[in-house]
């Protein structure tokens, strides 16, 4: 399957893999979604302009900018790795250069995810197996408090998906699943799976 060079075509750089590991056993390294499996995603998947999507892990913001460039979404990605997080600025400062609209719809938060604030127009969330189970738990209770003070539909999207985070959504009473795109040749793992807010 041939994919084209995003990063070339967006003048963003974000191939590069983290080294080693994060202090804290809580958060995982960062590695970037490739490019062909974001493809297979948001076919199945379109987003719309009027989506706002939240990125948690968001490392050098490969997805934000895809997904702005292919919807026109507002996007904001969550980093808590500064260097990451100035390599976002970076790549926005680049992306938006050639796309002067754009810099309003793409924004990025320099801190822990259970530490940011869930705005009511957010409705897609993004994990990428960023963080512990414990943390993960945490951000849906905020996703849910934030569902009393703007009600709608939300939408979480695994990659990856590890063994806790699948459970805990498969039991959680305010979320079913709405689909799953394989991407790979291990069923259990390679893959995403979306889960949608029941109320």
């Amino acid at each position: 399957m041939f994919t084209l060079n995003y990063d070339k075509l967006l003048h963003i750089e974000t191939e590069e893999k983290q080294v080693g590991f994060n202090k804290s056993y809580h958060y995982h390294r960062y590695e970037p979604t490739p490019y062909n499996h974001l493809e297979q995603l948001l076919d199945k998947f379109p987003l719309r302009e009027t989506d706002h999507v939240v990125d948690f892990g968001c490392g050098k913001g490969r997805l934000n900018f895809f997904i702005h460039y292919l919807f026109q979404s507002t996007v904001t990605g969550i980093e808590m790795n500064e260097e990451f997080y100035q390599d976002a600025l970076v790549n926005l400062q680049k992306y938006t250069k050639r796309r002067k609209k754009s810099k309003e719809k793409i924004s990025f938060y320099l801190g822990t995810a259970e530490d940011y604030s869930i705005r009511k127009e957010e409705n897609y969330f993004y994990f990428f197996n960023p963080f512990s189970i414990q943390i993960f738990r945490r951000i849906i209770s905020n996703i849910m408090y934030s569902l009393e003070e703007g009600n709608r539909e939300v939408r979480i999207i695994l990659y990856f998906p590890s063994d806790e985070y699948r459970f805990y959504m498969e039991n959680h009473p305010s979320f079913s699943i709405v689909g799953e795109v394989q991407v790979g040749k291990n069923k259990d793992k390679d893959k995403f799976i979306i889960y949608k807010s029941v109320y």
